[in-house]
């Protein structure tokens, strides 16, 4: 037996009809959705595709969607050591040859916009091939780029074309889990996130020994030519036919205002990307307050880079496990609520000079282990509230999360590229995070997301 179900267009999808096949009989019947209560497909009969069984499966599940996201990162950070050299070839100024960067992330936050809701309706596969298509075009365009604005615009290409593998994964993780699973997989996927960008640079600088600027950016084809088979291959389609929503400019309106109606959705996905902003503010602004006001050289710093690293990726792996014993709701307020401490204590570190460079290390190390246990679990409660439309709720998480990157990144620089401005972007962002997630999501009035919604009334 299988069901399927379609949802009148203005009806605010309370009310809908559940077409049951069995054998070669088949009956409709009206069912009545509670509003605000989430019903999986699963109690509606929906076909599904089943999570993988096997540690095998799984384990090839999360390198794939890992090696998706982790091109957006590999997009933006890559060729941040090129960066002098690229300004002197194309006689252009540091300051211009930034604003790449900064296209980048737009391109990045644009992307999901788009590509979120084609996931919805066309499945999650070809959106997916597709968009990472983009990018090892954009990628291989670069190569050639003659002057900085050329290779200005093909840089937000990219970021549009890697929004297909950030978006789509993330929608593929709500098609097939939930709850705790959900929050679990995304802590592997996140030390991914977390673990990219500090290697991305390194790897830039081991390329930039043996070519140009120009070898990062075939680098970066090249891995796209083979991320794409590698998902071809692996990744399965995991939203039917029967779940997918229309493809019309109208319809993909209507999903994005009933998503931005429902406040606690919208607060987490501020979340989120706030939360974002301590990470942002930390890579923004770390080779200044180290190299620079520190003097530490550049294997200092990479070592100490590394090191605040080490303390985000060991919480979104210790995530999982105290997914275990607590909710995603619990551990989100509780590492909110940390970081935005330890933000205080690393700007009145960095305002007072107190205890030199450990001074500011410390707070700053307790900072980045509290995002490393909030970005998993504001992403997992968010999706969970929208299943139906996974792509277009991801896109808005992704776009806003990218969106606070794009502004972020240069305020450090603004206000004055020191510790004092780097603690007060991290601190600012953290505050703002605990303040919409006590006013706007409330997480204590949440219901568990383990707890099944109630079920349709026949």
């Amino acid at each position: 037996m299988r069901a399927v179900f379609t949802v009148p267009a203005r009806n605010e999808n309370r009310v809908l009809f559940l077409t049951v096949v069995a054998g070669r009989g088949t009956s409709r019947r009206a069912c009545r959705l509670t509003a605000g209560v989430t019903t999986t497909p699963d109690q509606l009969g929906l076909e599904t595709v089943a999570p993988p069984e096997s540690r095998g499966q799984r384990l090839t599940l999360i390198v794939v969607l890992g090696g998706l996201i982790a091109l957006g990162p590999l997009t933006i950070d890559m060729y941040l050591p090129a960066l002098p050299a690229i300004t002197d070839e194309l006689l252009t100024t540091s300051a211009t040859i930034q604003l790449t960067l900064t296209g980048t992330l737009i391109g990045l936050a644009l992307g999901q916009l788009i590509i979120g809701p084609l996931s919805d309706a066309l499945g999650r596969r070809r959106p997916l091939l597709v968009g990472t298509g983009v990018h090892v075009v954009a990628s291989a365009l670069c190569i050639i780029a003659p002057n900085v604005a050329v290779l200005g615009g093909l840089r937000v290409l990219q970021g549009i074309g890697a929004a297909a593998g950030a978006v789509v994964a993330m929608a593929i993780v709500r098609d097939m889990f939930t709850g705790r699973a959900a929050a679990t997989l995304l802590s592997r996927l996140i030390l991914v996130m977390g673990a990219a960008p500090v290697i991305a640079p390194t790897l830039g600088g081991e390329l930039l020994r043996y070519t140009s600027w120009r070898g990062v950016f075939a680098a970066l084809a090249v891995y796209g030519l083979l991320i794409i088979p590698l998902a071809a291959w692996t990744l399965p389609e995991t939203l039917p036919p029967e779940r997918r929503r229309s493809v019309a400019i109208v319809d993909t309106l209507r999903t994005y205002r009933g998503l931005l109606r429902d406040r606690t959705f919208v607060g987490l996905i501020f979340v989120a990307g706030l939360t974002m902003a301590g990470l942002f503010g930390y890579i923004a602004g770390g080779s200044f307050v180290f190299q620079e006001q520190f003097g530490l050289d550049q294997q200092e710093f990479g070592l100490v880079f590394g090191a605040g690293a080490f303390w985000l990726i060991l919480a979104t792996q210790l995530n999982a496990y105290l997914l275990r014993w607590a909710e995603p709701r619990e551990l989100l307020l509780g590492s909110v609520i940390a970081g935005t401490t330890a933000g205080f204590v690393l700007l009145a570190a960095a305002l007072g000079g107190v205890g030199g460079l450990v001074g500011i290390l410390v707070p700053l190390w307790a900072v980045l282990f509290a995002v490393g246990l909030a970005l998993p679990n504001s992403p997992a409660l968010a999706l969970s509230r929208h299943g139906e439309a996974a792509g277009t709720a991801a896109a808005m998480l992704g776009a806003v999360q990218f969106g606070v990157g794009a502004i972020i990144s240069p305020m450090v620089g603004v206000l004055g590229n020191n510790a004092v401005a780097m603690a007060a972007v991290v601190s600012g962002g953290l505050t703002a995070a605990l303040v919409v997630l006590v006013v706007v999501v409330k997480p204590w009035t949440l219901a568990s997301i383990d707890e099944p919604g109630t079920p349709a009334d026949h």
